[in-house]
């Protein structure tokens, strides 16, 4: 529907990491500022469905999970665009979570690491597998200054905060980011969805 198919990549080419993100025309990627609406809920679902692996830091883990697989149990009472996200979500073979403080994980497809992004990164690269998709500020901010995001997703918003956290906000890059548009949609309530690769 939305194009999002994965990249067509030799056998021995490293899998993608996409960074995909919802944020306002001022930066704000706050999720308590603005709520996605269903269009904008189906497009990251078709995302969703084509990756196997989450890479987290802790808040991002803890707004994410259980919240999600919870709803993917319910019958009723959510939007059928919420559901279907969750059965996406809860399809996820594995979750990575890069944190210091998180004593334990939700569930056995999650798993906590304490030290090496650079590494542990480049060796979930290497598997086989589907994309893997990451999410939140910090962790994605120190992955794309490690040059480790292949493809950014930032679905904007027409709204103006003027408050809360920031795209990329504390980010030290060494040199700036050089991205190249290879698409873009436009949704009914006037999200637009961008689709980045690294150059």
């Amino acid at each position: 529907m939305y194009n999002l198919r994965e990249i067509k990549t030799k056998s021995n080419q490293m899998r993608n990491v996409i960074f995909v993100i919802n944020t306002t025309l001022d930066g704000c990627c706050d999720h308590t500022k603005f709520y996605p609406d269903e269009e904008t809920m189906e497009y990251f679902t078709h995302l969703t469905r084509d990756a196997d692996t989450f890479l987290y830091g802790r808040k991002t883990y803890q707004l994410m999970v259980p919240y999600w697989p919870d709803v993917a149990k319910k019958t009723s009472g959510d939007r059928k665009a919420d559901y279907e996200f969750a059965r996406a979500f809860d399809a996820i073979n594995k979750i990575i979570v890069f944190s210091q403080s998180l004593d334990s994980p939700e569930g056995k497809k999650t798993r906590i690491v304490r030290t090496g992004l650079h590494d542990e990164v480049l060796k979930l690269k290497k598997e086989q597998g589907k994309n893997i998709l990451t999410g939140g500020v910090i962790i994605p901010s120190q992955l794309a200054a490690l040059g480790l995001i292949d493809e950014y997703h930032f679905v904007v918003h027409p709204i103006v905060t003027g408050e809360g956290g920031r795209l990329f906000e504390g980010t030290s890059l060494q040199e700036s980011l050089q991205l190249k548009l290879v698409e873009s949609k436009i949704f009914k309530s006037g999200c637009v969805a961008l689709r980045y690769l690294k150059q």
